[in-house]
């Protein structure tokens, strides 16, 4: 069985940036059952964040090699259902989500993939598999 490991935005932050070798060591470590991969909303996060910088060959290309490397997963229907009963659940026990937060949760929770995030606010999210930190030595 293969395992999926889906990066949140501040992992992927994390290993591009050089800030925590612990988490680039333990995507560069996946064992062959493992697939490390971001949602699509990530890399829509992460593009957003590259625009808003000053341009910096170096760390563009970084970046770029980065998504050219990592399995992007696209946004779909079983998405869209999973992103509608959570938002719905979450709404009504009070526990909001940030509207991005939201769809990445969805979209790990349809895939059946473990979120890798420092996000605490992920963890009120029942429907989700427990978050692992690999950004450890932050």
């Amino acid at each position: 069985m293969v395992r999926t490991w889906m990066l949140d935005t501040n992992t992927v932050s994390y290993i591009v940036r050089g800030m925590s070798p612990a988490a680039r060591d333990r995507l560069d470590g996946l064992k062959i059952n493992e697939v490390g991969c971001i949602s699509v909303v990530t890399e829509a996060e992460i593009r957003y964040g590259l625009a808003r910088r000053p341009p910096s060959l170096a760390f563009r290309t970084v970046l770029n090699d980065f998504l050219r490397k990592i399995q992007i997963l696209p946004w779909g229907s079983d998405q869209a259902q999973a992103y509608g009963t959570l938002r719905f659940k979450l709404e009504s026990a009070g526990k909001p989500l940030s509207a991005l937060d939201l769809l990445i949760a969805a979209h790990a929770i349809s895939t059946n993939a473990t979120l890798v995030t420092r996000d605490k606010a992920f963890a009120q999210v029942e429907d989700l598999r427990p978050p692992v930190n690999w950004a450890v030595d932050l």
